[in-house]
């Protein structure tokens, strides 16, 4: 967040001057200092959620002041919240054990919940603790100068795990006792932790290295051994006394670590190695339990990232059987929607076989039954799970509820079909974007709502779409308190005809006899659009709101292998990422913008982030448009 908040004041500064510092002194503006004060950052955070296995309702709402922020439950039926534990005793209990520099103000979200609802779970500075949550007392569970994290509760609720110094435990939660599962973890030798290259490339930023059994009796785990990565630093410029910082990278071309998964049993803490044969293979890229917790299934993935293989592993003897292989010729995105159903006889797995991302059944020996979704659109997951690449929902034996682009790839929004692929339904109706998150039994949802034009709201809603409530009403009051201006939702035609998502943010009191300066913001990364009918309600959005207030046209389109349409689109860049095709896109895009008599041509300026920041590079050493 510091350098967001610096490379945004940097570009305020040259933007002003770019538009020449229009502005009107006297109404209430936006400004970088009130973007990152904590009423900027709070003014439309939604509150933090989950579902406990119970099927309760757990919020905590972040738009409070801290001192008023607490864990709550929630009536379904009613839509009454109450406390879930003495907020006052947790935070008295919290600031004796944690003993930080300074006094908590609140309890703070919760890493997780056990599924009985008894506990919650926080991790602070490579240490473990739990919160009773009926007695507001807390339970170190880890608190030794080794490193200590990744903590887990099984889902009997009678333990957590946790890796210290690389090593894989267990926490007896009833008698407090403690078991070491893994003996030969090191600095290079990471058991239950990845390392970052599978952090970053495939678990979505998630230290997603084990697994509990559903029956709690063994841990599924990956072993990496790093010993052959080389090592970059890196400066952290963030203390008063800047750091140096070691972390194994893998160049291209250079080792990758050598992964492997295993099965570790909870009374008899010996491990089983999955077999994997001959099968070549460079990544192993995810697991998952199957509802049995017999069976583990391994995904693998060559180094080219063309193929990729599914196996089912027996938890106790490691042997693999091949289930699918999955091959493209340009790459195979790795996701999270692999389902194994109910009656231990079929599995849904999502494809982009004919070029666009659907779901296919399957009988457990890796035959396809059938197609289930089809057309000229795609499943997209949407957020509503954290850390997965996940479109399907909820799946019973005889239905799946997904989200997709199908009304328009600028929205996301929740679909049900039959497995037959019968009777497909759009379930959420108002245009926009909505991120679903379903009930534990599938019987209800919530859904966290938003359009260009509608601030975030959270509703909740039977499964079959009918809505009960509204837990949070959209909040119009920065809208209304800063004047903000409407986006425009459109496209732009590419020169070949490719109908590119474009959005416009135009000045407060536009006049189209005037011209214009304009900001173009672009991402252009594969499958990544940031065109999207959703509310603007991040940094990057306020940014641009803040360029509107000054004069400066705000300009955002998605070239084809962003836009998310489809695989063939996603694949035009193939070994030539943020190369000309994206280029190419692009400046039409510009010459659009350019075109309209309002924009003063001569002053248009470009900016990225990230995959953004090499996009505007490329554009302005690529082009003669900046």
């Amino acid at each position: 967040m510091h350098k967001i908040s610096l490379l945004i004041r940097s570009a305020f500064v040259l933007v002003m001057i770019l538009a020449g510092g229009s502005g009107v002194a006297q109404e209430e503006r936006l400004s970088v200092d009130w973007l990152f004060s904590d009423e900027g950052k709070m003014s439309l955070a939604m509150p933090r959620h989950t579902w406990l296995e119970s099927g309760q309702l757990v919020l905590y709402d972040m738009r409070k002041p801290e001192a008023e922020r607490g864990l709550m439950s929630v009536d379904l039926r009613t839509g009454r919240r109450k406390a879930l534990t003495n907020r006052k005793r947790a935070l008295a209990a919290m600031n004796e054990v944690f003993q930080a520099d300074e006094a908590l103000e609140e309890p703070g979200w919760p890493a997780a919940f056990s599924a009985n609802g008894k506990w919650a779970l926080y991790e602070r500075e490579d240490d473990v603790y739990l919160l009773n949550l009926d007695r507001a007392e807390i339970v170190i569970v880890a608190a030794t100068p080794a490193e200590e994290g990744a903590a887990r509760f099984s889902p009997d609720s009678e333990w957590l795990a946790f890796v210290r110094d690389n090593d894989i435990y267990i926490f007896n939660i009833e008698d407090g006792s403690e078991k070491r599962l893994t003996h030969d973890g090191s600095e290079t030798l990471l058991n239950g932790n990845v390392s970052w290259v599978y952090w970053e490339e495939l678990l979505h930023r998630s230290n997603r290295g084990y697994l509990w059994a559903p029956d709690s009796s063994a841990i599924a785990f990956l072993q990496s051994d790093e010993s052959m990565v080389g090592i970059m630093k890196y400066v952290d410029f963030k203390p008063g006394l800047p750091d140096v910082k070691r972390q194994r990278h893998p160049k291209a071309g250079a080792a990758n670590p050598r992964v492997r998964a295993g099965v570790v049993g909870i009374k008899n803490a010996k491990t089983t190695w999955a077999d994997l044969g001959t099968y070549p293979h460079e990544y192993l890229a995810n697991m998952q339990w199957l509802p049995d917790s017999q069976r583990l299934a391994v995904q693998t993935l060559n180094r080219s990232q063309t193929v990729l293989d599914v196996f089912l592993v027996d938890a106790g003897s490691g042997e693999a059987t091949h289930l699918l292989r999955e091959r493209d010729d340009a790459w195979v995105d790795v996701h999270d929607d692999l389902w194994f159903l109910a009656d231990g006889e079929r599995f849904l797995w999502r494809s982009e076989r004919d070029g666009h991302a659907h779901l296919y059944l399957f009988d457990m020996q890796g035959e396809l039954i059938r197609q289930v979704t089809s057309g000229e659109w795609a499943l997209k997951e949407s957020g509503g799970s954290a850390h997965t690449d996940r479109a399907v929902a909820y799946v019973s034996n005889n239905i799946v509820w997904f989200t997709a682009l199908e009304k328009d790839s600028t929205e996301r929004h929740l679909y049900r079909i039959n497995l037959d692929g019968s009777d497909r339904q759009r379930l959420t109706q108002a245009d926009g974007t909505h991120a679903v998150y379903f009930h534990p039994a599938g019987d209800a949802y919530l859904d966290h709502y938003s359009a260009l034009s509608t601030p975030p709201a959270m509703t909740l809603h039977r499964a079959d779409g009918e809505k009960m409530r509204t837990l949070v009403e959209a909040d119009a009051s920065v809208k209304d308190r800063f004047e903000l201006q409407p986006w425009e939702l459109f496209s732009v035609k590419a020169r070949d005809g490719f109908e590119m998502p474009a959005m416009l943010l135009k000045p407060r009191y536009f006049d189209p006899e005037k011209q214009y300066p304009a900001v173009v913001y672009v991402y252009a990364g594969p499958s990544a659009p940031t065109v999207q009918n959703a509310w603007q309600r991040r940094a990057r959005g306020m940014f641009h709101q803040m360029l509107a207030d000054e004069g400066v046209v705000v300009f955002q389109v998605d070239n084809r292998s962003a836009a998310g349409k489809s695989k063939r689109d996603a694949k035009t860049i193939l070994r030539q990422l943020y190369g000309p095709v994206e280029l190419q896109d692009l400046l039409d895009g510009v010459a659009w913008l350019k075109s309209q008599p309002w924009i003063d041509g001569d002053r248009v300026g470009v900016w990225g982030w990230s995959g953004g920041g090499t996009m505007t590079l490329s554009a302005m050493t690529g082009s003669e448009e900046f």
